[in-house]
């Protein structure tokens, strides 16, 4: 029996749980750093030591990389589970139903440190509840993005619902860069004279409303229903050494998890860039965050317009071009006769064209890889490509903030901020580093029903 065409309220639906596991990812992302080892203008504390190890890496650096160990395990082997599964409610959904609770708990406990002071403790504290979250939301994540190749037949219907996809990923990214903002209402209207008490308050809000929000395509999609996969029947070890034979696969790979680094950085960076180099109210972040969105949506039809002509890969190419040359304004910052929110605002306008190619084209890429790779085979890996995808993509992220932590030994205080520039340069250098390995990247044939 082939599946039926996944109607529009369906489609929303789906898109309403990346908006919900954005949310966290994108606060642990956004926070982690700001909140363990602020700057010294912010009316916070740090909470884990800025020391060196092997002279080399600092505490916070080691610890945002440390989570990630453990996926580079859970990672292939949570997805061969998926792609193998024989449930009778389907093959995806049953893992994100298990993973929500354990996700939300887990971010909430990533900012209750044991000690309200700068110890050891709260770094070992840390490497724990980050190994779990990160497990947790990958159980979510990995078979949540399978299901995309699995409910669309065709090149358009892929960036249709990826589009749908990043509005959700945008979403996601305004409420985790309101924290301070919201953290701001508590402390006016609830009377939370202490910041860390109201930034807490405000994580603990908003990782519950994702949980919620990641509930909807669980309860509203039957997946036995808009699916007709079959199980894969191929072993892990197999499996994996099949998903990295794919040549576009690895170039594509590359490209993305470079990608990934670098607005990892940018979005690591941003309270600083606007606090530190700018000297605006770190408030200001989610109206950047939010204006960049509106912007950025605006774009999705230009861009559904521009694939459908000339195709996905001049359009990614050209935007990583452009968001090479945004990073290198990042240094820049403070510096350039204008005012500072001309600077800022500036800058995330001229990203979010970028930004939204490339929320929205390489998923819809991916998924026209392991459509075509399914059809040569014979084999239905939906899940073990996107967990690769996905491994990557969070060891950029993962990278990322512990690149900017490492770079705030050479200066992340007003009139000391060396390192936070430097993070100008970095992005820059990878963003031409993406360009140039998906520049390799064969653009596949549509895939047609």
């Amino acid at each position: 029996m082939s599946a039926q065409k996944l109607p529009f309220s369906k489609q929303l639906a789906y898109a309403a749980g990346m908006m919900g596991w954005s949310i966290m990812t994108n606060i642990i992302i956004v926070m982690l750093p700001y909140f363990y080892l602020p700057p010294s203008n912010s009316g916070l504390m740090p909470l884990v030591p800025q020391l060196m190890v092997f002279g080399v890496l600092n505490i916070m650096s080691i610890i945002a990389s440390s989570g990630r160990l453990f996926d580079a395990f859970y990672d292939p082997f949570l997805a061969s589970l998926s792609d193998k599964s024989k449930n009778p409610k389907g093959r995806r959904i049953p893992f994100m139903k298990i993973a929500i609770f354990p996700t939300v708990l887990f971010c909430c406990l990533t900012f209750h440190p044991l000690a309200m002071v700068e110890s050891m403790h709260n770094a070992y504290w840390l490497i724990f509840t980050l190994v779990i979250f990160f497990m947790s939301a990958t159980s979510y994540i990995i078979p949540y993005n399978a299901l995309l190749p699995e409910m669309t037949d065709t090149a358009q219907e892929k960036v249709k619902l990826s589009s749908f996809q990043q509005i959700g990923f945008v979403l996601g990214m305004i409420f985790s860069a309101l924290i301070n903002n919201f953290a701001d209402l508590f402390q006016r209207y609830a009377h939370v004279a202490d910041r860390t008490t109201a930034i807490q308050y405000t994580i603990w809000g908003l990782c519950i409303f994702a949980g919620i929000v990641m509930m909807i395509p669980v309860f509203a999609i039957d997946e036995r229903k808009y699916s007709n996969s079959k199980p894969s029947h191929l072993p892990l070890l197999k499996a994996i050494r099949a998903t990295f034979s794919n040549r576009n696969f690895k170039y594509y790979l590359i490209s993305d998890f470079s990608f990934y680094l670098a607005l990892s950085i940018i979005s690591s960076g941003l309270l600083y860039f606007v606090k530190v180099l700018l000297n605006l109210p770190e408030s200001m972040g989610g109206l950047l965050i939010g204006i960049m969105v509106i912007v950025s949506v605006m774009f999705y039809p230009l861009i559904n317009f521009i694939t459908a002509r000339v195709g996905k890969k001049p359009l990614v190419l050209f935007s990583f071009l452009v968001l090479s040359l945004v990073f290198v304004a990042i240094y820049f910052l403070g510096l350039l006769p204008m005012s500072p929110k001309a600077q800022i605002y500036t800058l995330v306008i001229a990203a979010a064209f970028p930004l939204a190619a490339l929320g929205i084209l390489p998923n819809a890429i991916l998924a026209e890889i392991a459509q075509n790779d399914a059809e040569k085979t014979g084999e239905n890996r939906e899940g073990m490509f996107f967990a690769v995808k996905y491994l990557f993509v969070k060891l950029g992220q993962t990278l990322g903030i512990a690149l900017f932590a490492l770079l705030t030994i050479y200066g992340k205080d007003p009139g000391n901020d060396y390192g936070l520039r430097l993070n100008g340069l970095c992005g820059f250098v990878l963003c031409l580093l993406a360009l140039a390995f998906f520049s390799r990247f064969r653009e596949l044939k549509p895939v047609r029903a």
